[in-house]
């Protein structure tokens, strides 16, 4: 994400995707260094399955990316990085972040979590 101020839109979504203890500790993990799934999942102690779904979140809210490798013996290996991101949470960026949400369509509802069902 710019240093520019997110959107509304932009700060549910990555909030959202951040109220996570598993995606936290994805990011910090991440921080350190590049990492493959296989070999992250291990480190955090969850498996891969799990870590799959909460690394499509988080580059869907675009906090990582992921890049193809070959490894030595030939094999692609998805190798995950964290975007650089700077996010000031004050009041005045809530308000200012408030003043740019979209409305809701009709019928749609936000979860708990704000997220769009």
């Amino acid at each position: 994400m710019s240093r520019a101020a997110p959107t509304g839109d932009d700060l549910v979504r990555v909030l959202s995707t951040l109220a996570n203890p598993h995606r936290l500790r994805v990011v910090a993990a991440l921080v350190r260094e590049r990492n493959y799934v296989s070999r992250l999942a291990r480190e955090l102690g969850i498996s891969r399955a799990l870590l799959q779904v909460h690394l499509r979140k988080l580059e869907t809210a675009g906090l990582v990316s992921a890049h193809l490798e070959l490894s030595e013996d030939g094999k692609a290996m998805k190798f995950y990085e964290v975007n650089q991101f700077d996010i000031r949470l004050t009041p005045d960026a809530v308000e200012a972040a408030a003043q740019t949400l979209s409305l809701p369509e009709s019928g749609e509802r936000h979860d708990e979590e704000g997220s769009r069902s």
